[in-house]
Parts: structure tokens; sequence; C-alpha cells
């Protein structure tokens, strides 16, 4: 869904409000560290009609935490890999609910035909 007003994006997470320079000051990181997560594409940043990078909240809260394991000892490719298979664990498991949640309306009309629960 597009926001429809110029507002509506003030709450959009995935609206690309924010430069390299305000996200790299706001994280308290430095635009080499973006850079660098950019490259691993952990994130990906949209770019403004100039060529610029431009950053949404999510990217920031994705940036943070690695930031968060860098500054405890992670290195940048470790932190990066690790962020890349949470999100795929995480969709997995939103892949895996949705599954179950089709599966127990298709079993739930017919009882003879329902599992035993493991």
């Amino acid at each position: 869904m597009t926001p429809d007003t110029p507002l509506d994006r003030l709450d959009d997470d995935d609206y690309p409000a924010y430069t390299m320079g305000r996200a790299a000051e706001m994280l308290g990181t430095t635009p080499a560290f973006l850079r660098a997560l950019g490259e691993a594409r952990v994130i990906t940043p949209l770019r403004s009609e100039g060529g610029h990078r431009r950053y949404s909240r999510y990217q920031l809260r994705i940036a943070a935490r690695a930031r968060e394991m860098v500054d405890q000892g992670t290195s940048i490719e470790a932190a990066c890999r690790i962020i890349i298979l949470e999100d795929q664990l995480e969709e997995a498991r939103r892949m895996n609910d949705e599954l179950r949640r089709d599966g127990a309306g298709a079993t739930g009309d017919n009882p003879g035909s329902a599992r035993p629960a493991r």
C-alpha cells in the first residue's frame, strides 16, 4: 500500500527518508560502515534522483543491530551473516506459521483426518 499524502510517509518504516550522513550520525557510526553493510547486502539503500543513498527506519534498525554486534567484538562480516541468517529464520517461521494456519483450516473440517499432536 502506497502512502496517500506526504505526511503518511512519516509512519512508513520503509520510506527512504535519511541521507547517508544523517543515518551515520543517528547511529554514531561512519558512512564507510553503512557502505560496508550495503556491500554485504544486509541493507540496500535506495538512491535519490541525484544518486545519493537514502535509508529507511527499518534499514537503520538493521544497521543499529550490526553496529551493536561489531561493538561487542564481532567482525562486520560475521555480524552481516548473522543478521542475514536471522532474517531468513524469521521468514521461514512466518511461512511455517502461515502454512500451519492454512493446514488447520483444511483439516478442521474433517475431524477424522486430523493428525495427532507430537
